[in-house]
């Protein structure tokens, strides 16, 4: 088997998970801006694999499988990790509305990969793939994310509150991408019934 750039990347992505995990629970005063650092390499190499693949006419199936899972693994583990972090529903709005955005993000991922391995076996698999709102999702479910991981005040930005808002929001681009896809999936289920 031979790894092209692109999966290379993917693969490096899948390998900063157990990193962001470990790095979560250090106790350091560089401890927010390490794993914010992990989370954004994480991030760019998930554009950076895409990018690279179409660049270097690389597209393999491995990556058409990997970089999602890849991408659904560190959104979910990063999640999970804020979502089970006391110092962090301590400083949330309200924990509730914290819980349901994180297993609305979560829970759509399930769904829409169910999604996906559903429509493959019709040969549609490209009725459901990733369109525009589904990119615009990610990259909002990143930043967000991504400055809730940072959480600490920058040059007077409560950056919690702001990702706590975008995290909210990118809840709902997700739930509406979702939609989007089990619309695009309602004529295939009539004749696959």
């Amino acid at each position: 088997m031979i790894l092209h750039l692109p999966n290379i990347f993917t693969l490096f992505r899948v390998a900063l998970i157990p990193v962001l995990v470990v790095m979560y629970f250090w106790h350091s005063p560089y401890r927010e801006t390490i794993i914010t650092g992990i989370f954004v390499t994480a991030a760019v190499t998930d554009w950076l694999d895409g990018f690279l693949a179409r660049r270097m006419n690389a597209a393999s199936a491995l990556g058409a499988f990997l970089d999602p899972v890849a991408d659904k693994l560190v959104v979910s583990t990063a999640l999970v990790l804020l979502a089970s972090d006391g110092a962090v529903l301590d400083r949330v709005l309200h924990p509730m509305p914290f819980a349901v955005a994180v297993a609305i993000i979560i829970g759509r991922e399930i769904v829409v990969s169910a999604l996906r391995e559903w429509m493959a076996e019709f040969g549609e698999r490209c009725a459901v793939a990733v369109g525009k709102l589904g990119k615009f999702k990610t990259a909002f479910q990143m930043t967000a994310i991504s400055v809730l991981l940072y959480g600490k005040p920058l040059y007077g930005i409560p950056i919690f509150r702001l990702g706590e808002i975008l995290l909210y929001l990118a809840s709902l681009l997700t739930l509406w991408s979702m939609v989007e896809y089990l619309r695009a999936a309602v004529p295939y289920w009539n004749e696959n019934n």
